[in-house]
C-alpha cells in the first residue's frame, strides 16, 4: 500500500506571535469538525458523550454539533479529570470513566534521590446509569502517582478491565496493573503489580492498552524503554497477569491504542521508533532521570497496522500523520459505527475519521 500524504496549515499562538507548523495527514484521513479530545462513547438513547477535564457533552448528529456542558461534579466537589482517561459503555447501558485527579496531583521528584518520594495522583473511577447526566460511585482505586489512565474494555463474560499505573521508589520508577470488575462497575479489584524494573522519572514500564483474544485471554501492550512494545497475558479477565514478554512490535517510547473493531479485526495506532525511511534517531534519557537507558522518543510521526489474526501478523504499518518538531501521541480511538473510526490525539491536536476499509491490505 502507498502512503498519500496531504498537507494542513495549522496556525499556533505564542507569546503573541502566530506560529505556522504543517501537520501532514494520509489522504484517506477526513478532518472532524470539532476539537474535543474524548474519549467518546455511545449513549442508550443514540447519542455519543464526550468527556472532558470538568464537563460532559453530547451530540445527536454524529458530532456536527454538541450541547452545552453538563457538570461532571458539583460546584465544591475538588475533582478535575485527567486528559489521560479512559471511558466505556457497558451492555446494560452503564457509562463507567476512569482517570485520574489533578486536584490532588503533587509532584515530587528529586535529580538528587532519582525518585519521587510521596508524590500523589490518585486514580479514580465512576459510573453513570442515565446516560452520563450524573455520576455515581466515584472512588478512589489508590494515592500513589498514576502516571496514565489510558483503557478499558468489557469481555464476553462482562467484566470490565481498566488500565492503570502505580510510582514504586529506591529507584523511582512506574510499575502498571489492572483493575477490573463484574458488576458493571461498581466494586472494583486490583490485579498483581507488574514491576518490571528500570529508573527515572519515565523509567519502568507504563501506558498499557488492552484488547480481549478470540481465545478469551486478555492482552496487553505495555509501553517500555527497550524499543518495542512489552505483553503481559491474563487468562482470568485481568485478575492477574501470568505472562509477561517482548511483543515484537518495535516502538518508541510512548503509548499505543489497541483496539478491536466490529469487523473483529485488531486496530493499531502508536509511534514507531524511528521515522519512516530512516535507520536513526536522537536519544535521549540514560541518566537514571529519564529512564535507565536512552531510548527514542520519536513522536513525530503516528503509524496505524492492522491484523486479521489477533496480532500474529499485522499489515505493514502506515504513517497517518506527521509533523516535524511536534508531538503526536496519546491516541484515542472511537468506533461511531462499523468501519468508520474517529481518531484524536492529547499530544498534536490530531482531530479527523477515516474509514477502516482504506487501509485494509488485499491480497495479491
Amino acid at each position: 500500500m502507498k502512503t498519500a500524504i496531504s498537507t494542513i496549515l495549522l496556525v499556533f499562538a505564542c507569546s503573541g506571535n502566530a506560529l505556522t507548523a504543517e501537520l501532514e495527514l494520509h489522504a484517506k484521513l477526513r478532518p472532524l469538525p470539532f476539537k474535543l479530545l474524548g474519549p467518546f462513547a455511545h449513549t442508550s438513547d443514540g447519542q455519543i458523550l464526550a468527556i472532558d477535564s470538568k464537563v460532559t457533552r453530547v451530540s445527536g448528529d454524529g458530532g456536527a454539533t454538541w450541547s452545552e456542558p453538563r457538570s461532571l461534579f458539583p460546584a465544591d466537589a475538588n475533582i478535575t479529570v485527567s486528559n489521560e482517561r479512559a471511558l466505556l459503555r457497558t451492555r446494560d447501558g452503564t457509562l463507567i470513566a476512569a482517570f485520574m485527579n489533578l486536584d490532588e496531583r503533587s509532584w515530587t521528584w528529586d535529580n538528587d534521590l532519582h525518585d519521587a518520594p510521596n508524590a500523589v495522583l490518585p486514580t479514580y473511577v465512576m459510573r453513570s446509569t442515565d446516560n452520563g447526566v450524573t455520576w455515581q460511585q466515584i472512588q478512589k482505586m489508590h494515592e500513589d502517582w498514576s502516571g496514565c489512565v489510558r483503557d478499558m474494555i468489557q469481555t464476553k463474560d462482562g467484566r470490565v478491565i481498566f488500565t492503570a499505573m502505580k510510582m514504586l521508589h529506591d529507584p523511582g520508577r512506574h510499575s502498571v496493573l489492572t483493575y477490573s470488575s463484574s458488576d458493571d462497575g461498581v466494586t472494583w479489584h486490583a490485579s498483581n503489580l507488574i514491576d518490571l524494573g528500570g529508573q527515572g522519572h519515565h523509567g519502568g514500564v507504563t501506558e498499557p492498552t488492552l484488547v480481549e483474544l478470540k481465545d478469551g485471554r486478555v492482552w496487553m501492550l505495555i509501553r517500555t524503554n527497550w524499543g518495542e512494545f512489552w505483553s503481559g497475558y491474563s487468562s482470568n479477565g485481568g485478575k492477574h497477569w501470568q505472562v509477561l514478554q517482548p511483543s515484537g512490535i518495535e516502538s518508541s517510547s510512548s503509548p499505543g491504542i489497541l483496539t478491536r473493531l466490529a469487523s473483529g479485526r485488531l486496530m493499531l495506532l502508536w509511534n514507531r521508533p524511528l521515522p519512516a525511511g530512516r535507520n536513526e534517531w536522537p536519544l535521549s534519557g540514560g541518566d537514571g532521570l529519564w529512564s535507565e537507558i536512552a531510548v527514542s522518543n520519536h513522536r513525530e510521526e503516528l503509524s496505524l497496522a492492522l491484523s486479521d489474526d489477533d496480532g500474529t501478523t499485522w499489515t505493514k504499518p502506515v504513517v497517518i500523520a506527521k509533523q516535524a518538531d511536534k508531538w503526536l501521541a496519546y491516541p484515542y480511538v472511537f468506533e461511531v459505527e462499523p468501519g468508520r473510526i474517529w481518531l484524536t490525539t492529547m499530544q498534536g491536536e490530531v482531530r479527523v475519521e477515516f474509514n477502516e476499509s482504506d487501509f485494509i491490505v488485499s491480497e495479491p
